[in-house]
């Protein structure tokens, strides 16, 4: 899929909105009106957008029964993923001293992606944002052998089951954890209680699938239905205003975070919310496409690096800087803003660009390779 601008700005919005969370809760030294508490929220942005963009990947070729290749999609993540991401693991564990906690989960954990269903929040707290790189991860993994085994006998009912089934075993989980490990103790040990709700709620895999499922239904509609993914995409900006609403609905029961209802409804009503978003995004004659913000294009391409080492950087500025930045305002934000864009593009361009070049070398090879052994069988065939 070629890049869309609207897609890249909404990439863009995640990246900030996350990193403005997370300089609130490690930091304090940024406040903008209250934006900075819902920061979390940009993740799962992050995630309805690699629900669509990894889903058209793996549909398309489904969809046009040209044969999908498992070995080129898992070759693909893992050039993309991996070189950055052991770059960074191996910063923290080598480093201590630069972790923006004492504590870290084993190395293992990380090496396995396993880390967000076994951590111990209260005592490994170290590049925990990495949960959200896991629940991708298994999102990787499984959803093409599920997509190919739904493409065989490709059927509205059965896709429809199965979507259904993810949302709702995802509110039974989140509502039996916080009935049975959270309601007992609310108001009685606050750590626990949140303890509870990161360990069991917020960071596992098989809670936090709503996004990642909104991405694949957007895909599905843009694949399969392309008459009503254009008729759509008449109302683009309708559609943009709905997802606005939504939203607001979201960040309004969200008010309580680990409360009940947010916990059992919020998710999913705020992937839909998402959702609406990125489709909005994604077609064509909305305001969203049209939108030409400067350096939104380039956080996007950068988002990568810097989700992994804002932390990091962060605890790196504060220890080296932070005695006369801290408390300055625009000084403040300047200080700390530039040094994860420095460090976000040294990762993107040093690291990231050319393992990209070199998946794209490897993937031609691959398809020369290919198309010479099927030029003799075909000259053959010719002859005959």
């Amino acid at each position: 899929m070629n890049r869309l601008p609207g897609l890249d700005l909404l990439r863009a919005i995640a990246i900030a909105w996350v990193m403005i969370f997370h300089s609130y809760i490690i930091g304090g030294w940024g406040h903008y009106g209250g934006v900075e508490k819902i920061g979390w929220m940009g993740v799962d942005l992050f995630f309805v957008l690699s629900g669509f963009l990894i889903g058209s990947q793996v549909l398309k070729p489904l969809a046009q029964a040209q044969g999908f290749s498992f070995t080129d999609f898992y070759l693909r993540r893992a050039f993309r993923i991996l070189p950055v991401y052991l770059l960074v693991v191996a910063v923290y564990f080598i480093w201590p001293s630069m972790r923006e906690y004492p504590g870290i989960q084993p190395l293992w954990q990380f090496l396995t992606f396993t880390v967000n269903l076994l951590i111990d929040v209260e005592h490994n707290l170290a590049f925990s944002h990495v949960w959200s790189l896991c629940v991708e991860e298994h999102f990787y993994l499984l959803f093409p052998v599920l997509a190919w085994w739904l493409a065989r006998r490709p059927s509205v009912r059965k896709f429809a089951t199965v979507c259904i089934a993810v949302v709702v075993l995802g509110m039974f989980l989140r509502g039996y954890i916080w009935l049975h490990f959270m309601a007992p103790v609310k108001g009685v040990d606050q750590n626990s209680y949140g303890n509870a709700f990161l360990e069991g709620i917020y960071y596992p895999t098989w809670s936090r699938l709503d996004g990642l499922l909104t991405g694949v239904v957007l895909a599905v509609l843009r694949i399969y239905r392309p008459a009503l993914w254009a008729q759509w995409g008449q109302r683009a900006n309708g559609v943009l205003m709905a997802g606005l609403v939504v939203l607001g609905l979201s960040i309004w029961l969200f008010q309580d975070r680990t409360g009940f209802a947010a916990t059992l409804l919020g998710y999913p009503l705020l992937s839909a919310g998402m959702g609406l978003l990125v489709m909005a995004g994604a077609c064509e004659n909305g305001v969203l496409e049209r939108a030409r913000v400067p350096g939104a294009g380039w956080l996007a391409m950068a988002s990568y690096s810097l989700y992994l080492s804002h932390k990091l950087v962060f605890h790196g500025v504060e220890a080296a800087a932070g005695h006369w930045l801290d408390g300055h305002g625009v000084a403040t934000f300047a200080g700390y803003a530039l040094a994860v864009l420095a460090t976000g593009a040294l990762l993107h361009y040093a690291v990231e660009r050319p393992f990209l070049r070199l998946r794209g070398y490897m993937a031609g090879l691959r398809s020369r390779r290919s198309f010479a052994g099927t030029v003799p069988a075909q000259a053959g065939a010719d002859a005959a």
